[in-house]
């Protein structure tokens, strides 16, 4: 039996049975949402393929009922992990008037949420971690315990917003951490083409903040990474930059095709590094998993997202009218 390398992080059997549960839910929505997309009954995907193991991680090292999340939009793991039902998200998907995230008005992916305490996303890159570190410049302000994370791309990087984010909150000793999902690809552009330093944590030095570079293949090594960067935006320490390097097991959309960009020997390959799969390796490997419960755990989430898809298909779509909630200046009604 393999050496337990979760309990020396203070992790039970049951906390990375469900940490795999999470990230086994965030696929098998995935993959039905390509389904429905390529049926034509819903208009776009944002894939979390490849990426589910680096966004478990990092969600559960923080403190998931009370700690802000401002995602980017294949954040799906992550805010399941936060609370987001299968039900929610396949709403979110139809664009149907009970998704949680924004009614049904922007695509899927604009993660949002108050219950959840999500930051509402928007579809410019990058604009997220500025909010994430105005929401830490709060908690330092109200002198509350709360930490934010921000997620993002690494072509997110190059953007006015993340200088100006990380800059003001090392300055201010703001409680947020900013974590780089760097899959390799900025939509069709590789990183050789995005910047010139050998890793993105490099950055972190001339803004006044540690930065980190881990394997996001590896959720536990990604939560241990998180872990030390919470409790040190706890502690008043101040913002930290962490880079995971993650595989993007599909296309940067499902309007996108890969093999124009990228070679047919790297697509062969990308399925070695999934986070998934290595993950279920390592849980059997320690006697934590086994074909019977991982049998039970799939059969059971693959019910949640039949029963969500049905639900959502279903549901109501918004009225037109509500199209222009939120945009002018509304009168309260008495």
């Amino acid at each position: 039996m393999a050496e337990k390398r979760h309990e020396a992080l203070g992790l039970t059997d049951q906390d990375v049975l469900e940490m795999y549960r999470v990230m086994l839910s965030a696929r098998k929505v995935d993959e039905r949402m390509w389904l429905l997309n390529r049926a034509g009954k819903i208009p776009f995907v944002v894939s979390c393929q490849g990426q589910e193991g680096a966004q478990v991680g990092a969600a559960f090292a923080l403190d998931r009922s009370q700690d802000y999340l401002a995602p980017y939009y294949r954040d799906v793991a992550m805010v399941m992990a936060f609370g987001m039902t299968i039900k929610e998200l396949m709403l979110s998907a139809f664009a149907k008037a009970d998704d949680p995230n924004s009614g049904g008005r922007q695509m899927p992916g604009h993660f949002g949420s108050k219950k959840y305490r999500i930051l509402s996303g928007s579809s410019p890159v990058t604009t997220q971690l500025p909010h994430a570190v105005g929401t830490a410049l709060a908690a330092k302000m109200q002198k509350k315990d709360f930490v934010t994370l921000t997620a993002l791309g690494e072509g997110s990087t190059n953007q006015g917003d993340f200088h100006e984010g990380l800059n003001f909150a090392a300055v201010h000793k703001l409680p947020v951490i900013t974590f780089v999902e760097n899959n390799q690809y900025a939509i069709s552009v590789p990183v050789s083409k995005q910047y010139a330093c050998e890793r993105i944590s490099d950055r972190a030095i001339g803004y006044g903040m540690p930065g980190y570079t881990v394997d996001g293949n590896d959720p536990l090594a990604v939560y241990e990474v998180m872990k030390k960067a919470r409790d040190r935006a706890a502690a008043g320490e101040g913002p930290t930059l962490v880079e995971a390097l993650v595989s993007r097991l599909t296309a940067h959309s499902s309007d996108d095709d890969h093999r124009l960009y990228r070679e047919a020997s790297e697509l062969e390959t990308l399925k070695e590094s999934d986070s998934l799969a290595k993950f279920s390796t390592y849980l059997r490997e320690c006697g934590v998993l086994n074909d019977e419960k991982e049998t039970a755990m799939a059969e059971e989430i693959d019910k949640l997202v039949n029963e969500g898809t049905e639900y959502a298909e279903k549901a109501a779509f918004g009225e037109p009218a509500s199209a222009l909630r939120h945009v002018y200046a509304e009168q309260e009604e008495n």
